[in-house]
């Protein structure tokens, strides 16, 4: 399996936020996580993206074990989140913003700007291109010297993701990416994340959205009280009644 969870689980002192959770994601593929708040789906993010240590279980990737490592392992080794709450720098432009995310790839250091000037400007040059290429598939390319966050807030999403985008990710992980978002921002973003699905990208997707959860998603998981109640399609999702109770809302019988 290309990303394999198995048996995670996530404690805060006596509170237990994950319970022996697992899942495998296919890769190429848009996994959906879905469940009420406090359910634990960013729980299990700030594990995937190194920021918490797993209690217990492991996450491989590509048969590696990467539960455990340092965020900025974990970002080395190929993945790239956003977060429920908008973190761009505030005094950087659009297009600083996304520049920022491809620091980690520049090969010329100190002494190569010192002696090798050329070879630091055509650096520059390639990260100015390929960021500016990023914008382009985000439709941001027209705000590029524009403060970011003066943008309206579905653009401002569309930065963040083109800044995790600039890491040159395998797993994207976004966090609730349609919070905020009309209805036409949200259409906008589901035809992006198929844009970016077909540059070989696989995204994991925590959304409240269920008409973007149920429209884009090859697998869609589905949380309750920190444990997996459900899995499957978004038809078979769609119908399960145990889903259908705990999250998507009572059925009617009258």
């Amino acid at each position: 399996m290309f990303l394999e969870i198995e048996n995670l689980t996530m404690q805060f002192g006596g509170l237990v936020a994950v319970n022996g959770f697992s899942l495998g994601v296919a890769e190429g593929t848009i996994q959906g996580l879905i469940g009420p708040n406090g359910s634990g789906k960013t729980t299990i993010f700030n594990v995937l993206s190194g920021y918490y240590k797993p209690s217990g279980g492991k996450i491989t990737f590509k048969g590696k074990r990467i539960s455990g490592l340092p965020s900025y392992r974990v970002t080395a080794s190929g993945f790239a989140r956003t977060f429920q709450n908008l973190r761009l720098f505030k005094s950087m432009t659009v297009l600083e913003n996304v520049l920022v995310g491809m620091a980690q790839h520049a090969e010329t250091g100190l002494l190569s700007a010192i002696f090798n000037p050329i070879a630091i400007s055509h650096e520059e040059e390639y990260f100015h291109e390929k960021a500016m290429g990023l914008l382009k598939l985000l439709d941001i390319a027209e705000f590029a010297d524009t403060l970011a966050t003066s943008l309206p807030y579905g653009h401002q999403r569309r930065v963040e993701i083109a800044r995790a985008l600039g890491t040159d990710p395998k797993v994207l992980l976004l966090d609730e990416p349609a919070a905020g978002l009309n209805e036409t921002e949200s259409e906008n973003l589901r035809k992006i994340l198929l844009q970016i699905r077909e540059l070989g990208v696989t995204i994991c997707l925590v959304e409240h959205d269920m008409k973007l959860v149920m429209g884009i998603c090859d697998r869609i998981t589905v949380l309750d009280y920190g444990k997996k109640i459900a899995e499957g399609t978004s038809s078979e999702i769609a119908k399960d009644p145990v889903v259908i109770e705990a999250y998507l809302g009572q059925e009617d019988n009258s």
